[in-house]
């Protein structure tokens, strides 16, 4: 190859770099905006409107609650008791623990009074055996189901199978959710017949002040690794979810809080079993499952109801989850390719999937690509001043607008940080996480690429440390 045909290939791959910068942070910018105004109006909304006394016990929907549990020995009594303290007329709470080689359901068994009961399926969704059923003598509404070891998807789906209510609420079972989560959650249930499922916002734990199950002082962790999480967080649920919310193409609802209509997910089949995101794969099956039905349809996003979890604070437990979420959408993706520019599926093929696909699934690839072809052509002296301007503003300035951005939008409408050295911090974050942690975050999903591509199944190991009081 000549000097000047490398140079050529450098010089396109470099613009290509700068043409996916600026598309992917174009549509962070866009649903940053789509998330201002729903964001404002959902703000007013609220003050407005009680969520407590429009779902009287006469109109709100039965709901059973699914927590899978594998080795959740630190945090699963504290989830439970939160679970128990939830402000809803009717809703049921199931635990399926998944074959866990830890205390979990001896802690559950001793906490709750658990006792042997019996308890008919009412659906036959594939699912590992079931080993025993049991129901708390203090907690009538409390149900403990231990099964063999099968996955996440494998437990939800026997949860949804000995489901009773028209709706269920996927839980992880490290999560704790705050009193009225549910109320706010199943709202546009009782709102809008067409919805078949609504996501809530997901808060890092990690730093708040939590007695009795709930989270009762909202804190940054002390954690540098954490604290970048809650950024991320940030800007992935209210820039993120809530602008694809307001042009109607939610396209993922994340396992630890969800809620589904039970028998949309049933006809759909349940959880796929076979993926590591079967969260992402089930939401975007009911999509291409109405569309296909012609099954009039809405999957949504509520800002508003907070479940909070812990986040890794350990670089190898984060890249451990990193790997498994890319790997998760990667699967998804390829499983659902035909949807890609497919007009029979609406703005989910036209828009949503194009994006996930080249910039969420592709992008690690390009991305640390670009790293190493401008660090090469800069060294080479094969890159202007002008290009390597072009290159800072987008790949490192925008990014960090953008995390500023987001904050913005939590301070603006919900303010849960109340602290102000807390959202001075916040800010601080916005700024510095594009010049380090993002790369890092970028490089680890790369790494889930090839897991991907590789075929590599399980979810590897997560450490919990428990809530703090």
């Amino acid at each position: 190859m000549s000097s000047a045909l490398a140079w050529s290939i450098l010089h396109a791959f470099n613009w290509l770099v700068l043409a996916y910068f600026i598309a992917v942070n174009s549509v962070y910018l866009l649903t940053s905006i789509f998330a201002f105004r729903g964001l404002t109006r959902y703000a007013r909304r609220l003050k407005a409107l009680d969520a407590a006394q429009v779902l009287t016990g006469d109109i709100a929907p039965p709901v059973t609650l699914l927590a899978p549990a594998y080795n959740e020995e630190q945090t699963c009594v504290d989830s439970v008791r939160a679970l128990l303290t939830l402000i809803y007329p009717d809703y049921e709470i199931m635990v399926i623990n998944d074959g866990s080689q830890d205390g979990t359901l001896a802690r559950l068994q001793e906490a709750y009074a658990l006792q042997p009961a019996a308890r008919l399926p009412t659906a036959a969704l594939p699912a590992q055996a079931v080993r025993g059923i049991y129901r708390s003598a203090r907690y009538p509404q409390l149900w403990v189901i231990d099964k063999e070891n099968g996955g996440k998807a494998d437990a939800l789906n026997v949860g949804v199978s000995f489901c009773r209510t028209p709706l269920f609420c996927a839980l992880d079972a490290d999560t704790l959710l705050e009193r009225e989560s549910l109320l706010r959650i199943v709202r546009p249930f009782v709102e809008d017949t067409r919805v078949v499922a609504t996501g809530g916002i997901i808060r890092i734990v990690n730093g708040c002040t939590v007695r009795d199950g709930l989270v009762r002082q909202v804190g940054l962790p002390r954690s540098w690794l954490a604290r970048f999480q809650v950024m991320e967080y940030l800007r992935a649920f209210l820039a993120g979810r809530m602008g694809w919310d307001a042009v109607n193409a939610t396209f993922i609802i994340s396992g630890a809080f969800g809620v589904f209509r039970r028998d949309v997910v049933v006809c759909a089949g349940g959880y796929t079993r076979d993926t590591v995101g079967e969260d992402v794969e089930l939401v975007v099956r009911l999509h291409r499952y109405c569309r296909e039905q012609q099954v009039p349809y809405r999957i949504g996003f509520v800002p508003d109801p907070v479940a909070w979890t812990e986040c890794p604070e350990k670089f190898a437990v984060l890249r451990r989850q990193r790997d498994r979420w890319q790997r998760g959408l990667t699967e998804t993706l390829a499983r659902h390719r035909r949807m890609l520019f497919n007009p029979r599926y609406g703005g989910i093929g036209l828009i949503a999937f194009p994006y996930f696909y080249f910039l969420e699934m592709l992008g690690p690839v390009i991305e640390f690509l670009g790293y190493v072809v401008f660090a090469a052509s800069v060294a080479g002296g094969i890159v202007t001043p002008h290009y390597a301007l072009a290159f800072f503003m987008v790949a490192f300035v925008l990014g960090a607008v953008l995390s500023l951005a987001a904050v913005g939008l939590e301070e603006l409408t919900l303010r849960r940080y109340q602290r102000l050295r807390d959202v001075v911090l916040l800010f601080a974050l916005a700024l510095v996480e594009n010049f380090g942690y993002r790369q890092l975050i970028n490089f680890w999903r790369l790494q889930g690429i090839v897991s991907a591509l590789l075929r590599r199944k399980g979810w590897g190991r997560m450490t919990r440390r428990g809530f703090g009081t």
